[in-house]
């Protein structure tokens, strides 16, 4: 982080006193907005910076959240935003965007390089889009293409075998399911890629808001296949493109 080792420089060559030195480097790692500490070392540290969580938040605090994000050269990533939220951020911010359907905002000042081969993710219904969609956007935004794979439950699986052949261009599938959750075994039966599956809160009501689908992807017989928790795109989408640009590099 140049902005420290620029403190640590003024502090060795006597134009910081310690005390002054050991202020700048607390102001250089984080930002206290009063309602929210951000983490502004996160990006050095691992290689991304702190993604917003939007639900629970005011419109306000979003608002000075991403903006403090953005002011400190950061990309920002926020999730669950909800449209006041949104409207908050687009009046400060108007080059931010906004998905509808996987409730994402997103801005990028610079841009991320791009991993040469995609992100598969797969939906077993039409129900499972808010989801998935939200893990095609995070995996957009850390700099990998996506393949969007629609509408391919185990209910009607020859859809699924009319597009293996798409399935086969990407190096890891996030595979997105509710209800009893089998999507992932039979892709996992089918490919040579690793297999992120995420199960949703989809279902009637013996599917337990999603943990029978949980609980059946983590059974699954197909050996690679991981799982994230139910309607976690997020972490599904940031856990495949760390993957990717891992391999990639």
């Amino acid at each position: 982080m140049t902005e420290v080792h620029d403190i640590l420089e003024s502090y060795k060559h006597c134009r910081l006193s310690r005390e002054q030195a050991a202020a700048a480097l607390h102001r250089a790692y984080i930002a206290d907005l009063g309602h929210t500490t951000l983490d502004l070392h996160r990006a050095e540290r691992v290689g991304a910076a702190e993604v917003v969580y939007g639900e629970g938040k005011t419109p306000e605090q979003l608002q000075q959240i991403v903006l403090a994000l953005v002011e400190r050269g950061q990309n920002v990533l926020a999730t669950r935003v909800g449209d006041e939220g949104w409207r908050a951020v687009q009046r400060a911010l108007p080059g931010a965007r906004f998905n509808e359907v996987a409730r994402t905002v997103t801005y990028t000042g610079s841009q991320p390089s791009i991993a040469p081969m995609p992100i598969a993710v797969v939906t077993a219904g039409t129900s499972d889009q808010r989801v998935a969609e939200e893990a095609a956007v995070t995996a957009e935004f850390y700099g990998s293409t996506v393949i969007r794979i629609s509408d391919v439950g185990v209910a009607g699986i020859h859809r699924l075998f009319a597009k293996l052949d798409e399935l086969r261009k990407a190096r890891i599938a996030i595979v997105v399911a509710g209800m009893e959750g089998a999507l992932p075994s039979v892709v996992g039966g089918l490919v040579k890629m690793p297999i992120i599956a995420v199960p949703t809160s989809v279902g009637y009501g013996a599917s337990f808001a999603g943990l029978a689908a949980l609980l059946g992807m983590l059974n699954s017989c197909a050996a690679g296949v991981s799982v994230v928790n139910i309607d976690n795109g997020f972490g599904a989408g940031y856990l495949a493109s760390l993957i990717n640009r891992s391999i990639s590099c």
